[in-house]
């Protein structure tokens, strides 16, 4: 009798879950715990506390509305082909991630910047102050239906003097950020390290537009939330956000799972992007999605 008490406990724990819950729990066997980090990782330089999926509930983020529902994407510069076709696929990409429209604006001169708000590089290039395309030109225009807007600039940033360059910066309080492209190209984006320079911004544009969502770094698994330090370790890390990091998304978004996770597979596999492919089949097999 007691063997059977138990088993019907068990049947009920497991009916009582919701779809969701039955979700996380699968896909959570495909997350890979992170190693202890070593010199030249950001974990090694950055001590964080991470953020359980209770914290995140806990803390005031946003979330989308009738009235304010859109990504936004603000080129920033003169692009080539290739570039602007790169543009277009993190337009695409980002609105899969987050399963919500997502618009690329028209681009804007880099005219705009100020001899003040540039200077040349140790490089011997030229690079644009981040923090003012944040204050002085895209926190000024982001539009009243955008949830989010993400500046893309083809010249190198700097944060600070003191500093040689950053990736990208974003204000999470207003929800504008802006990242460049000029280090993702190894020099000049080709048809030949494409696919390479793609993945670095897909990377880079979820990760910090998921900062404006009130996603933290996830520091427990490898994760599309992980920070970065470098190109090395931006190319080390996973496109796939880990379940933890799915479920916070998920909760402030209320997206069909099943349906992104096909998205997601398909656009990478039209974009010959197998790494995260072979990701996202994973977490379908498991979740039993098809």
């Amino acid at each position: 009798m007691k063997k059977i008490a138990i088993l019907i406990f068990i049947i009920f724990c497991s009916c009582s879950k919701n779809k969701e819950d039955q979700y996380f729990d699968s896909i959570k066997n495909n997350d890979v715990k992170l190693s202890t980090p070593v010199d030249g990782e950001w974990l090694f330089s950055h001590k964080e506390n991470g953020q359980s999926f209770e914290q995140y509930k806990d803390s005031k983020h946003i979330t989308p509305t009738k009235d304010s529902n859109i990504i936004y994407i603000r080129p920033i510069g003169n692009f080539n082909v290739l570039q602007k076709k790169q543009i277009e696929l993190m337009n695409e990409y980002l609105e899969v991630f987050f399963q919500l429209k997502t618009k690329t604006l028209e681009p804007i001169s880099n005219d705009i910047v100020p001899i003040s708000a540039r200077r040349i590089g140790n490089e011997g290039n030229e690079q644009f102050l981040a923090g003012y395309l944040l204050d002085s030109i895209l926190k000024k225009e982001k539009p009243l239906n955008g949830i989010a807007l993400m500046g893309l600039s083809e010249v190198d940033l700097f944060p600070k003097p003191s500093w040689n360059y950053v990736f990208g910066l974003a204000s999470y309080r207003d929800k504008v950020g802006v990242s460049s492209i000029y280090r993702f190209q190894d020099g000049e984006l080709t048809s030949e390290n494409f696919n390479l320079c793609l993945s670095r911004l897909l990377k880079t544009s979820s990760h910090e537009i998921g900062h404006m969502f009130g996603l933290h770094h996830c520091i427990t698994a490898d994760c599309v939330m992980n920070g970065t330090i470098s190109l090395a370790e931006t190319d080390k890390s996973t496109i796939r956000l880990c379940s933890v990091c799915q479920r916070k998304l998920n909760s402030c978004i209320k997206y069909d799972n099943k349906k992104r996770l096909l998205d997601l597979e398909k656009y990478f596999k039209k974009n010959n992007l197998n790494d995260g492919f072979e990701l996202m089949k994973k977490d379908i097999d498991i979740a039993a999605i098809r």
